[in-house]
C-alpha cells in the first residue's frame, strides 16, 4: 500500500519500506505518478531507515532522482508521526542532501531547516512565453532559476520548460521560479519544476525565491517571507548566514494499492 498526501497542494505517493527492501524503479515511479493513468502525483517518497536515520528516498515524477524537496519532506514527517512511527516534536530526516532539521507537532504546520541557501555563479535568464528575464542562480541543496516579473500573465500557460542561460550551469536540469513583488510586501510565485512541470508549490523553491526577494530589495539577513503559490501560502525564515527555516502544512488524504504498478 502507499499514501497520497501534499504539501500547499506539491503532492507525492509516499511508500513506507523501514527495512529498506524494495526497489522502485524509474519506470514505475512514473507509472505511479502519471495523473492519467495511475495514483498522479508531482513526486514519490519512499521512507526507509538507514544507520538509524529515517532516509527520504525522493523521485520526481518522471521518475528522476532529486537532492531534496521541500514540501515532500514535510509530507513525510507528518506521515511519520500521524502513523506513530516517530513522536512528535524535533528530529532529522537524511537525504541525499544531507540530514534536515524538522519541528513536527501532531497537528499544525511543520517546520524544516532546510540549510545554507546560496547564490551560486553568475546570473541567468529565463525565457518563456517569447519574454527574456535576467534572474538569480540558487542553490538549495538543488538549483533553482529565479526570475522577478512585473505581473504574472507574462509568463503565460508553462507548457514547456523555459529555456535557462546559460545551459552549462544546469547539467541535470534546474527548477525555475517566477515571482512578483505584491503591494503588502509579500511575495507570488509560480515554479516549473525539472522533471515534473509546472508544479501548485515548491517547497526548496520557495527558499531560493526568499534569498532572491532579499537580494533583489538589497535587504541584510535575517529576513522572512511570506510567499504565495498557486498551492497555498508558506513562510521562509533565512538566519544571518542564510540557513532558510521552511514553515508550513502537510496533510495525508488517501490511501492506494500500488501492487499493479510494481509488477510492470
Amino acid at each position: 500500500m502507499a499514501t497520497y498526501g501534499h504539501g500547499t497542494e506539491n503532492d507525492f505517493v509516499i511508500v513506507f519500506d523501514p527495512d529498506d527492501q524494495y526497489s522502485i524503479t524509474t519506470a514505475q515511479t512514473a507509472a505511479i505518478c502519471n495523473r492519467q493513468s495511475g495514483i498522479g502525483a508531482d513526486g514519490l517518497i519512499r521512507i526507509a531507515k538507514k544507520n538509524g536515520n529515517w532516509f527520504m528516498d525522493y523521485r520526481n515524477a518522471d521518475g528522476s532522482l532529486a537532492e531534496m524537496c521541500g514540501n515532500g519532506i514535510r509530507v513525510m514527517a507528518r506521515y511519520l508521526v500521524e502513523r506513530g512511527h516517530q513522536g512528535e516534536g524535533i528530529f532529522a530526516i537524511d537525504t541525499r542532501d544531507g540530514l534536515k532539521h524538522l519541528r513536527v507537532p501532531m497537528t499544525g504546520d511543520i517546520s524544516v531547516n532546510l540549510g545554507k541557501v546560496m547564490e551560486d555563479g553568475e546570473p541567468i535568464t529565463a525565457a518563456t512565453n517569447g519574454q527574456v528575464w535576467n534572474g538569480y542562480n540558487i542553490s538549495v541543496g538543488n538549483p533553482h532559476a529565479v526570475v522577478f516579473v512585473d505581473d504574472m500573465a507574462e509568463v503565460g500557460a508553462l507548457t514547456e520548460a523555459p529555456v535557462v542561460r546559460p545551459k552549462e550551469d544546469y547539467p541535470e536540469g534546474v527548477n525555475v521560479e517566477f515571482v512578483q513583488f505584491l503591494d503588502n510586501g509579500e511575495l507570488q510565485m509560480r515554479v516549473f519544476e525539472r522533471g515534473v512541470g509546472e508544479t501548485r508549490a515548491c517547497g526548496t523553491g520557495t527558499c531560493a525565491v526568499a534569498l532572491a526577494a532579499t537580494l533583489k530589495k538589497n535587504q541584510k539577513l535575517p529576513a522572512r517571507w511570506i510567499i504565495h503559490s498557486p498551492g497555498g501560502r508558506l513562510e521562509v525564515d533565512l538566519d544571518p548566514h542564510s540557513n532558510a527555516t521552511l514553515i508550513g502544512p502537510a496533510v495525508l488524504v488517501s490511501e492506494h494499492d500500488i501492487t499493479e504498478y510494481l509488477l510492470r
